[in-house]
């Protein structure tokens, strides 16, 4: 049975009650590329959004195999039950390259902290978009926040080069790695550990344990190599155990000593100034493709270009320059 879509009031109320089930249900609306959704979606949008921002950001990204899942289901149980707070956890997925959808399946990797009332878990398949993040990220965090979900920790695919678009978005950037599984300090993206505010060392327990220790002492000592993000914190390295549960508050306690940092000096404002910059124009870059790609001429063309391109008759810098005329020269 196809559930009737909800009124614009019916989405804004139930969000703004914290009810989950209206939430998600107001998250897909704005995953949606129908466009009947995309109006209805907006306007959602605008009725949460003086409603949202009193939270803490955090993005959370690692190598694979990490553990990236298990900390964040224990961090949020740490959240949750210690701290009797509230956490949204945006878990991206990887998208088969086959059906778009996800990899990993929903929430089958965080099942305890999924029955946990106080926590709000959702899973969304990238899509195939940068940054290891998915398409409405952002929308969704501006949701959850409304919702009153006052942490946010926000799960990235991995690590690569162009999954730093969760810097964007977040206030603190956590890096999770493991000791022993190589060059440390060649095996990871420089640009990932300049942009880190708390490098962690997971899986530091039983014979692991003096590695990860090791591990720790050396990126603490190396750090000093990187430059500095200019807001005046020193990033922490640590070791923690998602499996012992060991570590964990102290991870935490840095997030809230850097959140305090930034709010003290006056940052934070900047960052969030920064992170609806880079939203607004965001969302013209989606516009613009989404656009380009639907224009009538474009999607004619389209695949005859692309073949020249793959034959070699046809340069890409030409049949791009091409595509962008047909666009131009014949507006909707």
């Amino acid at each position: 049975m196809i559930r009737r879509r909800l009124a614009r009031d019916e989405y804004v109320e139930g969000v703004l009650r914290g009810d989950r089930t209206i939430l998600s249900r107001a998250i897909t609306l704005i995953e949606s590329l129908h466009a009947e959704d995309i109006e209805l979606a907006q306007d959602v949008l605008e009725q949460c959004l003086p409603y949202s921002g009193d939270s803490i950001r955090v993005g959370i990204t690692g190598v694979p195999g990490a553990g990236k899942s298990s900390l964040i289901e224990v961090l949020g149980a740490y959240l949750t039950v210690q701290r009797n707070e509230k956490v949204a956890v945006l878990a991206v997925d990887p998208s088969s390259q086959v059906s778009r959808g996800s990899i990993l399946g929903d929430k089958t990797r965080m099942e305890t902290l999924a029955n946990d009332d106080r926590a709000f878990i959702r899973p969304s398949p990238s899509g195939g978009s940068l940054g290891g993040v998915a398409r409405r990220t952002r929308e969704t965090m501006l949701l959850c926040e409304a919702a009153g979900y006052r942490n946010v920790l926000v799960e990235t695919v991995g690590v690569g080069q162009s999954e730093t678009a969760v810097r964007s978005m977040v206030d603190f950037f956590l890096l999770l790695m493991l000791a022993g599984a190589g060059d440390e300090l060649q095996g990871i993206k420089r640009g990932i550990v300049e942009m880190t505010d708390l490098i962690a060392f997971n899986k530091a327990d039983g014979d692991n344990r003096a590695k990860a220790e090791a591990a720790r002492r050396e990126y603490e000592s190396a750090l000093h190599l990187f430059s500095s993000a200019g807001t005046g914190w020193t990033p922490r390295v640590t070791t923690c155990s998602a499996r012992l549960r060991e570590g964990i508050a102290e991870i935490w306690d840095a997030v809230l000593e850097h959140n305090a940092w930034l709010t003290s000096t006056g940052q934070l404002a900047g960052f969030r100034q920064r992170q609806v910059k880079s939203w607004m124009y965001e969302l013209i870059e989606q516009a613009l493709r989404d656009e380009f790609m639907n224009h009538p001429g474009v999607r004619d063309k389209l695949p005859g270009y692309e073949q020249d391109v793959l034959a070699g008759r046809l340069s890409p810098f030409r049949a791009a320059r091409r595509l962008i005329q047909v666009y131009t020269e014949n507006p909707l």
